[in-house]
């Protein structure tokens, strides 16, 4: 098929673009490389690291395949947005672009109007206009905010997020239901649950606590280290959507899936490993709950398993230490 993946400048979104054409797909990825988090990795997952942001523009190299091509657009831009649906005319859409962070989205609530709401407005109303008729999208695990029972199951109650940013998560998911009721269009929302790993993104917790750890600054430890948390290696998450994407001719009109590993992880044994792999210990600085935070991630995958033979493998001291070999190499530490 040909794809287009937005985000692809992202950790998730880097990482599926190679997953499906190294099975043959063409993808068009995109992204418009904002300043949230540093640029330079964003190009460097590009495999265009310390070129010049104007010469980025239609590349075909991201990671060395040749059926990927990158084009720079925001989401916001609807008139080139539709001029590239309009060129390409994908078969399948995979939205991935969004403003991430729970923490950000507090002080800067507009720049996820923007992208979350705004921007993926137009790209259901690409997908609409263009007869693409097939559309994944990202979710998260943010829409239950302070779900009690557990595990998450997708039929769980989702109307009372604690963070904006979960507020335009379970946005996107109404909006793409309505549009699949009303123009026909096979919707499936992904709620991934803490994704980790190699290439990962700076303001998540094992980059934050690596990188302080090695340069021997305090880590802070939010609720005094009672959270616990579903965390999902990479590979494991982009198998999920590979296999959703593989047999998307059985997906229903509109549906959800969690893609998350099943085995929450105390905050404390996750530091406690990653000092493992660097050998040293971590400065702990104890605090208390933090706003727009949830003690508890924890995903049911159960319905993911049993449609499309979702099986999560990765350990987490395994994903850890895959994560601490890119980033000391990464950052030249030796």
């Amino acid at each position: 098929m040909k794809i287009l993946v937005t985000g692809t400048a992202g950790f998730i979104g880097m990482h599926l673009a190679i997953r499906l054409a190294s099975n043959g797909h063409e993808v068009i990825g995109l992204d418009n490389i904002n300043s949230y988090y540093d640029a330079n990795l964003k190009y460097a997952r590009l495999g265009q690291q310390g070129i010049k942001r104007e010469d980025i523009l239609y590349n075909k190299l991201l990671q060395g395949h040749s059926n990927i091509q990158f084009v720079e657009i925001d989401l916001m831009d609807a008139g080139n947005l539709n001029a590239l649906f309009a060129k390409h005319r994908f078969e399948m859409v995979i939205n991935l672009a969004a403003q991430a962070g729970v923490r950000y989205s507090i002080t800067n609530p507009k720049d996820y109007i923007d992208s979350n709401i705004t921007g993926f407005y137009n790209i259901l109303e690409a997908t609409r206009n263009f007869d693409v008729g097939k559309l994944i999208f990202a979710s998260s695990s943010s829409v239950y905010g302070n779900n009690t029972k557990t595990p998450f199951l997708e039929e769980d109650n989702t109307d009372l997020p604690i963070s904006f940013y979960a507020a335009t998560k379970k946005s996107n998911e109404l909006m793409a239901h309505t549009y699949s009721h009303l123009y026909g269009i096979r919707t499936t929302g992904l709620r991934f649950f803490t994704v980790y790993g190699p290439w990962g993104r700076p303001d998540m917790a094992l980059f934050m606590f690596t990188k302080n750890i090695l340069e021997d600054k305090p880590i802070k430890v939010f609720n005094q280290g009672d959270l616990l948390r579903d965390f999902t290696y990479i590979d494991d998450t982009i198998s999920g959507v590979e296999n959703i994407v593989n047999d998307y001719e059985s997906a229903d009109s509109y549906n959800v899936f969690n893609i998350g590993s099943s085995k929450p992880v105390k905050l404390l044994d996750f530091i406690s490993a990653i000092e493992k792999c660097l050998g040293k210990k971590a400065q702990l600085e104890m605090l208390p709950m933090q706003e727009g935070d949830v003690k508890v991630t924890y995903a049911d995958t159960s319905k993911i398993r049993e449609k499309y033979n979702y099986k999560p493998a990765a350990e987490i001291s395994t994903g850890i230490e895959k994560f601490v070999d890119w980033y000391k190499n990464f950052y030249s530490y030796n």
